[in-house]
């Protein structure tokens, strides 16, 4: 049967009345986002922001806390007149200031919403006060009580990091967590451990009645929220040798890392120069000037700066070849000022004693006999071409922790540079290179690039007899554990039964007993038996760099340092003090008489004429 055009029309009009209906059900019963939208529109939110945790050393000491202070908040769309002169005289500040701020609110009016900002920041105890007892003059306004940073210890402003009010990227990152005018930690330690150290804002809602004015609490406070503080953060740094450390690099460029070789954690982490803490409080101040510094106080060395390593990579080279055969301990090589090679040319070398076995060439650092290493590594007729020996020779190289990240819980870590065989056969053609074009990467010169952080885990590795932790810089502690992978041992590619020949090496260069003096001789302590290997990195921006790695007791090892001056020549002159001095400071707890001489020097001796940081 047909059905005629009325019918039609109300079939129809059925339809959409069951869609409508359909609909209205859905919005008000099974998604509550409008009714939740509805209600937001008549609610207040006062926030309660939580203390920030507490970063502590690995003996107590707090480096970074927490003090109170106070900000005077505002929700423009509650404001109502107020007298103008009366505010800029109970914020003790210019009328203009005012003016100005209340022209951007009415100019965003819409964007800003109900949202409450920070009028004023950390404004002193007494401004707080007076504004708290006539806060009811002025409706939208109101003090609120926060905590901020304080550092107790300076422990380095690299280390530890700055937190700073959150822009539109972060807030658009977590939009659940923050809002604006909160705190996020921007660098260092601030920025690793960001999640646990910032806790979780509370609230107290509020009604709005129709003519916007902040009536009862809702639902009698039902759904009120209280603050959590954030986390106390237990760090690896030992916070007086990251001070002595600091005292000993004042006035010269580069970094000195300390790491415990047992567990890969962090004692001390030194950029110089570097950002003192007194600026941290109150950053953005001094942000402009700092980028500007031409030594970089914001660049952090130890984890960013990709330096040559010198001599202290003929230890891997070593390595490499006992590894792949091509090298034995007894081994002996020529050394005459050098290794010549191709058309006239010579790497050149110190004076000393010749020809040399392994550990004499570890002892006096000779450049010849790693050149005749790593010409051997990359002859070995086991291999089908040169780009598959250096292929493998690579990897060696990589499972040191060299060429690429080791996965520290220290931000913007980079990784240096290892060259690959692609790279020279881009440059040179498959057929145009060979072990006398690479001749410099025998002593750690040419294309590699390494971090301060890796030459210290290098040092790690060596007194561990070839193994590490990846370097970190948190503890487990309460309510904070540290990922799995910190508590794992990592392994080389080499043999470990072949590291107590360049452990024995890195002994004699300091204590002698070689058939050669050693370089590395002023580091000497005989209770301690220090192991170390000085390093002279080429520059060709100005005088060469100065490296030296170490660690103590050799067969119970309980810190490795790695120190990088920069432009301060032979290792022994420079980086070989400072590490040597915060080995002794860290050991014995003080600096013997003997050789109170060699700290004064350190102390005193500037490169620069450092500025307040």
């Amino acid at each position: 049967m047909e059905i005629n055009r009325k019918n039609k029309l109300l079939i129809g009009l059925g339809v959409v009345a069951a869609i409508l209906l359909g609909k209205l059900f859905y919005i008000q019963v099974i998604d509550g986002s409008y009714k939740r939208s509805s209600e937001n529109n008549s609610m207040v939110y006062d926030w309660i922001y939580p203390p920030r945790g507490v970063i502590y050393d690995r003996n107590g000491e707090i480096l970074v806390g927490n003090k109170v202070c106070y900000d005077i908040m505002v929700t423009p769309r509650e404001v109502r007149d107020f007298d103008t002169l009366a505010l800029a005289k109970s914020l003790d500040v210019d009328v203009e200031f005012i003016r100005e701020k209340m022209a951007y609110y009415r100019k965003y009016r819409s964007k800003i919403g109900y949202q409450t900002l920070v009028f004023m920041k950390q404004v002193p105890m007494e401004t707080y006060m007076k504004f708290a007892e006539e806060q009811f003059y002025y409706p939208g306004f109101k003090a609120l009580v926060r905590s901020v940073r304080e550092y107790p210890f300076n422990a380095g402003g690299n280390l530890l990091g700055y937190i700073s009010e959150v822009n539109k990227d972060e807030i658009a990152k977590d939009p659940e967590v923050y809002k604006p005018g909160d705190y996020i930690g921007k660098t260092g330690l601030e920025k690793a451990r960001e999640a646990d150290l910032r806790g979780e804002k509370g609230y107290h809602i509020y009604l709005r009645d129709s003519r916007n004015r902040t009536r009862s609490a809702y639902e009698d406070g039902a759904y009120d929220k209280d603050a959590v503080p954030g986390h106390d953060i237990v760090t690896t740094i030992d916070a007086n040798l990251q001070q002595y450390g600091q005292r000993l690099m004042n006035g010269k460029v580069g970094s000195v890392v300390a790491i415990e070789p047992s567990s890969g954690e962090i004692l001390a982490m030194v950029s110089s120069p570097g950002i003192n803490v007194d600026v941290l409080p109150e950053f953005s101040k001094h942000y402009s000037r700092l980028m500007k510094d031409p030594r970089k106080p914001m660049f952090n060395r130890t984890v960013q700066a990709s330096y040559p390593p010198g001599s202290v990579f003929k230890l891997i080279n070593g390595l490499i070849g006992l590894q792949e055969g091509v090298l034995k301990p007894s081994d002996a090589y020529p050394c005459n000022h050098g290794f010549p090679y191709g058309n006239g040319r010579n790497l050149g070398c110190h004076w000393h004693s010749s020809p040399l076995r392994l550990m004499d060439a570890i002892a006096t650092s000779c450049n010849g006999y790693f050149c005749y290493v790593f010409r051997n590594v990359l002859n070995n007729p086991k291999y089908e071409s040169i780009q598959q020996a250096f292929d493998k020779w690579r990897e060696y190289v990589l499972s040191f922790g060299f060429g690429r990240k080791l996965g520290s819980d220290f931000p913007s870590e980079l990784g240096g540079n290892i060259p690959t065989s692609k790279f020279y056969d881009k440059v040179y053609g498959k057929k145009g290179w060979k072990f006398t074009t690479i001749v410099s990467l025998s002593i750690g010169q040419g294309e590699i690039g390494a971090t301060p952080l890796q030459i210290a885990n290098l040092a790690a590795i060596v007194a561990n007899r070839g193994s590490y932790f990846i370097p970190h810089l948190v503890k487990d502690s309460e309510g904070v554990e540290i990922d799995p992978k910190y508590h794992e041992r990592q392994y080389t590619l080499v043999d470990t039964a072949y590291f107590n020949i360049a452990a024995r090496g890195m002994y004699m260069a300091v204590n002698g007993g070689g058939t050669a003096g050693g370089t590395a001789f002023r580091a000497c302590l005989p209770e301690l038996d220090v192991c170390g290997k000085t390093g002279t990195a080429q520059n060709p921006h100005g005088k060469d760099n100065s490296v030296f790695i170490c660690f103590a007791p050799k067969d119970d090892p309980k810190i490795a340092i790695a120190a990088y001056v920069e432009n301060a020549g032979f290792g022994a002159t420079w980086a070989l003090p400072v590490a040597s001095l915060m080995m002794e400071k860290y050991l014995t707890g003080e600096i013997r008489e003997s050789r109170r001489g060699m700290e004064e020097n350190v102390l005193n001796t500037r490169f620069f004429a450092e500025t307040e940081q």
